[in-house]
């Protein structure tokens, strides 16, 4: 023990390392033990197990990753039938990924045959259902005895967020799985085969010790779903001081249930308790949600957009998220005997957080306005699910064409980069900030203080670095870095600002990569936000666009004389409406959002708005439309709003809410895309960082219709399907996490294949198909981009050239 300890030591070294420690050779299984779709899989039959970094601190992976002997892809490519063969190499269908976890249940076992055997649990299959790595005979014990070392050692750090120096063989012996033996993978290869042994007819004493035979028979035939083990799952937390309430809005009985890490599921706290929306300090606007059970008091929390609410009629019940003062969050869910119980409790939710965000009574707002709220909060009921063909057609339209690997390119901005110069971090500190991505040409332009590199779409989907624009300064030679950029005049011109500097703009000419000119718009209106004349306007020559400032909306146009502002298209409110973002459709119409949370629809400038979409209460931070108009897409700090702006039915049907107004009882329908609560629960428990999304966009291209939405939130890219969001699927987005902070994000223009993501040292293109459903694995397991020794490898992960069968 003393040596491995040491050893150990050795291993982890002084953290420049990325693999920590490798057997060489092995196979990998799927085993199943009460599956009828067979006992075991053979998945892999040569593979390597490796334990490596991550780029978060205290999180490690187990990766298994297949071997091809040599000559094995010359031979897979030149098959008949085999084309796309080297494409898949590589990809995810030869590595897999793990995240070394306490709730991986890792063990270790010796067969009667002297085989070395790790095992650990599929935390996305049935309820039994193992992983188990074989190592080849040739694997030396001691070297599998420091394998295991290693990764206990890593589910210490990952679990007390501290080095595994401070671990003792007691703290190490806590984290080994408990279960007695590992059940025996089947020897045979794919096809899928039957052990001799039937699940049904299995030891229960190997795969569930507290289960007994006549359960088991039950569980193996379907009848009962088996409960995780109690041991190791999520605990309530103690509640926080109730606050004495001046009033309540809302007061129900109901069942209280707590999302459970480990299962993914929502287990059962208390069947009976009081649920209380209280009023804390009416001058304020502050308001508590308490929970109190006949044995103890369970939760008070305020009401804050951060509760995350989620009101589910076909179940009765109401999903929320609790956060702590450590930044820990929880998620919750109170399930009500009665429809109308839930509609009462809803009710008082939904004043307390509006009136916490508008600063205004509830009673104030109008009935359909206040239908309009409720509407967008509650949880859309899913419709029958499609059948197989269907889903198989789906899934076949969004992996078409999509690019199998990474496309990043190192951003050490310097146009004499060298082959070899993979250095991706500025001295002075600055980090990636901004991205603008070019309609008429393929570049892609990204931000990083007062350097903008320029990067290329090459044909292959992948990010080439072109040259960088090491200095940007106006035409005074005053170096700063912009705020804010847009393109401009079929890609040629940059529009940047000057936070110093509110009331002008400057044009960067991209052909010589220097600024030449400086627009004063107005003496004494400012310009907050900027957006194109229409959709596509930076793929004509264009020349004007517009300017928001926090009450004024106007055109702008460089080639007047002195102010830039056009004054017979200025609208301009008495009140200080607080813009804060805007877009516009093909036709030129204008969307504009504020930090109050509402929405206004024009078909032109300075003029009234057609339509008056009301706030939710939550500042909008970005706005996008889709090109016919027919889609307003909405981004608050917390959920995504989606709104359709045609009208059906009355005398305006078939006309959008930019040309005709609604009428006053027909508000156009909100889709509220949020992640769920236990998705945001779990991104907290990962990350401690809170939801804050990016500007959400949509697919956009001059034949393309919108089919995809794309954020970011912390390391976390998101894509909502608009096909699946209409439906109210229940599983509308899929995420991608990196190792890192995501800064900005968009699609290739003309495609919703391919996502351009700017990391605070990286820029990477990725295939929309790399992205996954979000599970307590996927959210858990970040993945790193950057080049290791040599290009085109990902990482300094093992390329699949990399690693053959031979043995050394």
């Amino acid at each position: 023990m003393f040596m491995l300890r040491n050893l150990s030591k050795l291993v982890f070294g002084d953290g420049s390392k990325e693999s920590l420690v490798e057997i060489s050779q092995g196979q990998l299984y799927l085993v199943r033990p009460l599956s009828v779709k067979g006992y075991s899989e053979l998945i892999f039959k040569d593979c390597v197990a490796t334990i490596r970094r991550t780029g978060q601190e205290f999180q490690y992976q187990l990766v298994i990753q297949r071997a091809y002997e040599e000559g094995e892809e010359e031979l897979l490519s030149g098959e008949d039938g085999n084309e796309g063969a080297l494409e898949r190499l590589g990809g995810e269908n030869d590595e897999k990924i793990f995240l070394l976890d306490e709730s991986l249940q890792f063990r270790t076992d010796v067969r009667q045959t002297g085989e070395k055997v790790f095992a650990w649990r599929d935390l996305s299959g049935d309820y039994g259902d193992l992983w188990e790595f074989v190592c080849d005979s040739t694997v030396k014990a001691e070297t599998a005895a420091l394998f295991e070392r290693v990764a206990l050692q890593c589910q210490y750090e990952r679990k007390y967020r501290k080095s595994h120096e401070y671990a003792t063989d007691q703290d190490l012996e806590q984290l080994a799985c408990s279960e007695e033996g590992i059940p025996d993978a089947s020897p045979v290869p794919s096809p899928v085969t039957k052990s001799p042994k039937t699940a049904a007819a299995l030891d229960t004493a190997e795969l569930f010790p507290n289960t007994t035979k006549e359960k088991m028979s039950k569980i193996a035939a379907g009848k009962v779903k088996v409960p995780e083990q109690e041991e190791g799952q999520t605990v309530a937390p103690p509640s926080a001081e109730h606050r004495e309430g001046v009033e309540t809005l809302a007061q129900s009985v109901a069942e209280l249930h707590l999302f459970d890490f480990p299962s993914g599921t929502f287990v059962l706290q208390d069947d009976r308790v009081t649920a209380t929306v209280v009023v804390v300090n009416p001058t304020k606007w502050q308001y508590d949600l308490q929970i109190v059970g006949q044995e103890r008091e369970w939760l008070s929390q305020p009401v804050i957009p951060e509760l995350n609410p989620v009101f589910n009629f076909e179940y009765k019940s109401f999903i929320f998220n609790h956060y702590l003062e450590d930044g820990s969050a929880y998620s919750w869910l109170l399930r009500f005997k009665e429809q109308e119980d839930l509609e009462n409790f809803q009710g008082g939710v939904m004043q307390a957080l509006w009136e916490h965000l508008n600063q205004t009574k509830w009673q104030k707002v109008k009935e359909q306005d206040q239908e309009y709220v409720l509407d967008a909060f509650n949880d859309l009921t899913m419709e029958d699910p499609p059948d197989a063909e269907e889903e198989e057609e789906e899934e076949e339209e969004d992996y078409e064409d999509a690019d199998e690997g990474h496309g990043q390119e190192s951003e050490h901005y310097d146009s004499d980069e060298s082959e070899d110069d993979v250095v991706t971090r500025d001295e002075d500190g600055n980090v990636n900030s901004q991205l603008a991505v070019g309609y008429k040409h393929d570049r892609s332009f990204v931000v990083r203080g007062s350097k903008i590199g320029v990067f290329k779409h090459t044909n292959d989907n992948k990010l080439q670095f072109s040259t960088n624009i090491s200095k940007v300064q106006t035409p005074g030679g005053k170096l700063f870095s912009p705020t804010k950029v847009m393109l401009h005049a079929e890609d040629s011109n940059m529009i940047l600002q000057d936070a110093a500097n509110p009331n002008s703009l400057f044009r960067m000419d991209l052909e010589y990569g220097k600024v030449v000119d400086e627009w004063k718009v107005h003496d004494d209106i400012p310009v907050n936000v900027v957006a194109p004349e229409n959709k596509f306007a930076q793929m004509t020559n264009e020349q004007t666009f517009l300017g928001l400032s926090n009450n004024a909306l106007y055109r702008i146009d460089p080639r007047l004389a002195g102010n830039k502002l056009v004054d017979d298209q200025l609208k301009m409110y008495a009140t200080k409406n607080d813009f804060s973002a805007a877009a516009t459709t093909q036709k030129g119409h204008i969307a504009v959002a504020s930090n109050k949370g509402d929405i206004r629809l024009f078909d032109r400038l300075g003029i009234n708005a057609k339509t008056l979409i009301p706030a939710l209460g939550d500042p909008i931070i970005g706005m996008d439309v889709s090109a016919d108009g027919r889609w307003v897409l909405a981004t608050t700090q917390t959920y995504l709003l989606l709104i359709d702006a045609l009208q059906k039915g009355g005398k305006n049907d078939g006309k959008l809410g930019f040309e005709k107004s609604f009428a006053k009882d027909d508000k156009p329908q909100p889709r509220r895309l949020a992640l769920t609560p236990s998705h945001v629960a779990q991104f907290q428990h990962e990350t401690k960082a809170r939801i804050s999304f990016t500007t959400a966009r949509f697919n956009t291209g001059l034949e393309d219709k919108e089919t995809t939405i794309i954020t970011a939130t912390g390391p976390f890219i998101i894509t909502w399907s608009l096909k699946k969001v209409l439906a109210n699927r229940k599983d509308p987005y899929s995420i991608k996490r990196y190792a890192e902070e995501v800064k900005a994000d968009n699609f290739k223009f003309g495609s919703d294949k391919n996502l351009i993501v700017a990391l605070p040292n990286e820029v990477d293109m990725v295939a929309k198909r790399a992205l996954q459903r979000p599970t307590r694995e996927s959210i858990a397991t970040p993945v790193k981009v950057g080049y290791g020794g040599r290009r085109g490898t990902r990482g300094s992960y093992l390329g699949r050239s990399d690693i053959v069968n031979s043995p050394y």
